[in-house]
């Protein structure tokens, strides 16, 4: 009987067999749940999105670049002409030259109609406004790849977290399985007079604590599950299940440290603060385009018989040139202000690069750490056992209790649970310095 329980136990630990929560589930490796996740999780949409937004910004600066075409018409009926106010001496070379006489010009219909043209030759601010909306655009799409780094970052952690609950829920079931077994032949044991009613209470206690234990590792591993999906952008509904097998990829202890997101962020935010400030002395220097308008103008008169309508061609190109020459020392307190910037923004790299160093020693050290504990609760697994194998024969021999069966039991089941956390801490251990290293893909 204890030699089929032992039995079930590591076949329940090692191999993760056996375990029959739904029916028809969807099993999902870790690389599916990777690659559903970078399809269908709405952050990462949205990110992409801010990345796409970002493009357009800077399209539309550099659109200013291309000459502006623009159609104009308009229609006027004037049931006053406007009056002018001539000098009295145009009209008599002897009137004094503080008289004036009221005019009235023009006619009552007026109408206008024109394409100008605007091509802008030289804008140094334009020039700045482009090169700031490209670095913005680069800094966008890290931070679209630092938030899927992110994402897929807690999702492997979460899968991991899954694959322990399941395999601790598996352990149980099969255990629970064993121990009613136990606990039948107990009881016809007891009906016979060859087992204590004591003993039979205590299988039925750890029957009870083994039910309890099962129902809520049930409703956490439920929760992650849910987590998961959600993360997948799939219905709550939907039935999925992790793969039972946990796989650490890699036993490397150091991986090359490369550029991570977060240091080429804060860089390309220091260049986007440098181009903004340049962009604003830039706004200080003359600006020059060249423009041409043609068009027409056509005058009316609708007295009878003198009615008439008549069309004037306007045609002109020319250059405009603008020189700033004061604004109030609004620039000046715009550059001082993000000099400012500029200098937190280095700082901010510095710091960076100072966390990533100590980051990474820890990481390291966590990993190494990890390993050593994999190893020894792998020898305690096979000292358990051990422990557990000779309690067995000691029982037989009437040389150990029921109870120090259950105890070697509960110890064997105990290092196979911690042996099974210490691989899903070494493989957490490595997907974080893999992501402080910058090689987390």
């Amino acid at each position: 009987m204890y030699q089929t329980l032992r039995t079930s136990i590591l076949l329940s630990i090692f191999f993760l067999s056996g375990l029959q929560l739904m029916q028809a589930q969807e099993v999902l490796s870790l690389t599916q749940v990777l690659d559903k996740t970078r399809e269908q999780n709405k952050n990462l949409k949205i990110s992409e999105n801010e990345v796409k937004i970002a493009s357009e910004k800077n399209k539309e600066v550099k659109s200013n670049l291309i000459p502006k075409v623009t159609a104009n018409g308009d229609y006027k009926y004037y049931f006053d002409l406007p009056t002018q106010l001539m000098p009295a001496q145009a009209f008599n070379p002897l009137a004094p030259e503080w008289e004036f006489k009221a005019a009235q010009f023009g006619v009552p219909h007026n109408i206008n109609a024109n394409i100008q043209v605007v091509l802008p030759v030289y804008n140094p601010e334009l020039y700045g406004n482009i090169k700031t909306t490209k670095i913005a655009k680069d800094l966008s799409q890290l931070k679209h790849k630092k938030n899927k780094e992110q994402i897929l970052y807690d999702v492997s952690n979460l899968y991991y977290n899954a694959q322990i609950v399941k395999a601790q829920l598996s352990f149980i079931q099969g255990n629970i399985t064993n121990t009613k077994k136990l606990l039948d032949n107990l009881k016809l044991l007891h009906q016979h007079g060859l087992a204590k009613t004591s003993d039979v209470d205590k299988i039925r206690l750890q029957l009870q604590q083994l039910e309890t234990q099962s129902d809520q590792i049930e409703a956490s591993y439920t929760q992650i599950l849910d987590g998961l999906k959600f993360y997948m952008g799939m219905p709550l509904d939907t039935q999925i299940d992790v793969a039972d097998d946990i796989n650490i990829m890699t036993d490397q202890y150091s991986y090359e440290t490369t550029k991570t997101l977060d240091y080429k962020m804060a860089k390309t935010k220091t260049k986007l603060i440098q181009s903004e400030i340049s962009t604003l002395k830039h706004s200080r220097l003359p600006s020059l385009s060249f423009l041409g308008s043609y068009g027409t103008i056509g005058y009316g008169y609708d007295e009878k018989p003198h009615d008439f309508l008549d069309f004037y061609n306007v045609s002109f190109v020319g250059a405009k040139l603008s020189i700033p020459l004061f604004n109030g020392t609004t620039t000046t307190r715009k550059i001082n202000q993000k000099k400012y910037e500029l200098k937190n923004s280095e700082l901010q790299l510095e710091l960076v690069a100072e966390q990533k160093s100590m980051s990474i020693k820890n990481a390291r050290l966590k990993k190494l750490v990890s390993k050593k504990n994999l190893v020894a609760t792998k020898a305690q697994v096979a000292l358990a056992q051990k422990i557990y194998d000779q309690s067995i024969i000691e029982q037989k021999q009437g040389l150990a209790s029921l109870t120090d069966v259950i105890m070697a039991d509960n110890s064997l089941r105990q290092a196979q649970q911690d042996y099974l956390q210490a691989e899903i801490d070494f493989a957490k251990a490595d997907l974080e310095l893999k992501k402080l290293t910058g090689n987390l893909k």
